[in-house]
């Protein structure tokens, strides 16, 4: 049901939906909390889907085996993507429900030569990845996650800065004392992406040698890490705001956290994924790479991963042709689980106050993205807008209808304009965020809830 603007959707909860809620949350603050890269996400993913059933899609046709209604597999792209499918029993000719997020986030990913040493003090060089305002990701204490892959195929799990008991980085920033020049400068300059060095060391190894503070870390990573400074050239290291996640507000009704666009939606949708039981259609759930940087690359949207993998679940159904697989896509429907803009008081002049989603309104349907003239968006169509509302109202889902910002002030897209080339009907929905990319944003823990009733009725009812 869509709401008017001031009107709260937490009062409308009867006490067993309130705990449902909490429930809900605690454990998205969980995931958070310890999946803070794409391959943390898709190892979580696995592991939760196989607790409830799922089996490896390469297993099964492996084994020569043949998929039926009821039957729940997985797949896996390269440890950063991952679909999950539960088989319907209609053909899959008549298409599948589909929720499609991203689990890629911005970061500051280490260099493949990144150790140097400057003034005594040891620093590891960056590249950021995805839209950022660099400024923000100065002098917070920052943790290290990511692989490191040896010569003789050995993976080396890194996760430095999470513990109480571990060290963490920082990105230093210059004293307001002598931050005249700097200040003059606009946002986008006061910090440069190659000031965006992390600092790591400042103990010699031995006193006057060159470089002996550099030398003193190497050290200490192979001693208790495990990998050189070779190795770094085959490693995959993100720095990320080190902690946990966490609630906000007096009332405890927000949850403050890094990655929330777009893990919230790629949580939910894998929620309601795993809750579905037997279906009359098939159900899809597809969290993806990529997105923060145009869904590029072998693990993004725009790689033929999905589609491969699809052409597999209909083989292992029996019934594979091209023209099967143009025809599950084509009749599939999508919710593109993407997260929104949600209205901040302190910025009300970037956004349409009619046209905006707010924190505690509940599930979010941006019927378009893109820029300006709707540039590089994806317009859902209005009749699969109407059939959405009328799911949404069977299942008292509370929901609201927005666009991103002032109509001429930016924008941004998502993965559902690459989806829809495949003739489905899609649109972007979501959770509104506030804050979005900065290291740490704001999402209501009541958008979570409804946005998770929303992908459970879509699953069930589309």
């Amino acid at each position: 049901m869509t709401e008017e603007k001031n009107t709260s959707v937490w009062n409308q909860y009867t006490e067993t939906e309130r705990q449902e809620l909490e429930t809900l949350n605690a454990g998205y603050r969980d995931f958070l909390s310890r999946c803070k890269t794409e391959r943390e996400s898709v190892e979580e993913t696995v592991r939760v889907a196989e607790a409830h059933g799922y089996k490896n899609l390469c297993d099964v046709i492996a084994a020569g085996q043949s998929l039926q209604p009821g039957d729940k597999v997985y797949a896996v792209n390269m440890k950063k993507a991952v679909v999950l499918f539960n088989i319907g029993d209609e053909p899959l000719e008549n298409g599948m429900n589909i929720l499609g997020a991203h689990i890629d986030t911005c970061r500051l990913d280490v260099k493949q030569n990144p150790l140097y040493e400057d003034g005594g003090l040891a620093y590891m060089d960056t590249h950021y990845y995805g839209g950022i305002k660099k400024y923000q990701w100065v002098t917070l204490p920052l943790a290290l996650h990511g692989v490191v892959v040896k010569t003789d195929d050995t993976v080396q799990n890194v996760c430095i800065g999470e513990d109480p008991a571990d060290p963490v980085f920082c990105v230093t920033d210059l004293l307001i004392h002598l931050a005249k020049e700097q200040l003059e400068k606009n946002a986008a300059k006061v910090i440069e992406g190659e000031k965006l060095d992390v600092l790591v060391g400042n103990y010699a190894l031995k006193e006057d040698d060159k470089e002996s503070v550099k030398a003193g870390v190497l050290k200490l990573i192979e001693d208790k890490y495990g990998f050189t400074e070779e190795d770094f050239q085959s490693a995959e290291l993100a720095l990320v705001p080190a902690g946990r996640a966490r609630e906000l507000g007096f009332d405890r009704s927000m949850t403050l956290a890094y990655g929330q666009d777009d893990r919230v939606c790629a949580y939910t949708s894998l929620i309601a994924m795993l809750e579905t039981g037997h279906l009359r259609r098939t159900a899809c759930c597809l969290l993806v790479d990529k997105e923060e940087i145009g869904s590029v690359g072998a693990t993004g949207m725009h790689s033929h991963f999905f589609e491969n993998v699809v052409a597999e679940v209909i083989n292992a159904c029996g019934t594979y042709s091209d023209l099967a697989l143009r025809r599950v896509l084509a009749n599939s429907k999508m919710l593109s689980s993407d997260v929104s803009s949600a209205y901040d008081a302190l910025y009300a002049e970037a956004y349409d106050r009619k046209n905006v989603a707010y924190l505690g309104r509940g599930m979010v349907f941006n019927k378009f993205t893109g820029t300006r003239g709707k540039s590089g968006s994806n317009d859902a169509n209005a009749e699969y807008v109407g059939e959405l509302r009328r799911i949404m109202d069977k299942h008292n889902v509370h929901y609201q209808l927005a666009e991103l910002g002032r109509v001429d002030l930016g924008g941004g897209g998502t993965i559902a304009y690459i989806m829809s080339l495949y003739g489905m009907q899609v649109i972007d929905s979501g959770v509104g965020v506030m804050s979005m990319h900065a290291p740490w944003e704001v999402t209501s823990k009541v958008d979570v809830y409804e946005v998770k009733k929303g992908y459970t009725a879509f699953l069930a009812e589309a």
